[in-house]
Order: C-alpha cells, then structure tokens, then sequence
C-alpha cells in the first residue's frame, strides 16, 4: 500500500476545474487590513476570476483553471506566510 505523501508543512486543497475556491488565510491575533495573497511567490491582482474578499481574509477563485493550481501564501507585514498548494483536476 502507498502512504499518502505529507510535506509535513505545506497542506494540500484538490479543486475541480470549473468550479469555485475560497481560500482562508489562517487566523492572526488580529486582522490586519492590509493582507496579500500571492501565488507562487507573485503578488496577485484581483480581477472577474480573483476576488480578495474580508480584507484579504479570503482570497476567492470562480469558474477554476489548470493554471490556478500552484502555492498560494498570505502574508500581512511582518509577518510569516502560511502557504497552501492548490491542485486541480479536470
């Protein structure tokens, strides 16, 4: 049998091409009004297709493409960047 694979740090969201994501930036001490998402170590702009939602609580992606899928992190100053991977299957 094949143990599922476990970076241990990173964790793993499988979305399905087409569909909607709403991913959750984990929870500070205090919400900060001026939180980043980035994929893959970019800055991301919202746009019709991503939507930074709570004040930057929520980062939202709607009708999912291959090419969303990668690392996604959200970061407010000083602050660490908990990260997590976005796969996608059609």
């Amino acid at each position: 049998p094949t143990a599922p694979s476990s970076t241990g740090e990173i964790p793993i969201i499988t979305a399905v091409a087409g569909g909607q994501l709403l991913l959750e930036c984990p929870e500070d001490a205090e919400p900060h009004p001026n939180i980043e998402w980035h994929l893959e170590g970019s800055l991301l702009q919202e746009d019709a297709h991503r939507q930074v939602l709570a004040q930057g609580r929520f980062l939202q992606l709607q009708a999912v493409t291959v090419a969303d899928g990668g690392e996604y992190s959200c970061r407010a100053p000083r602050d660490t960047s908990p990260r997590v991977r976005v796969q996608v299957h059609g």
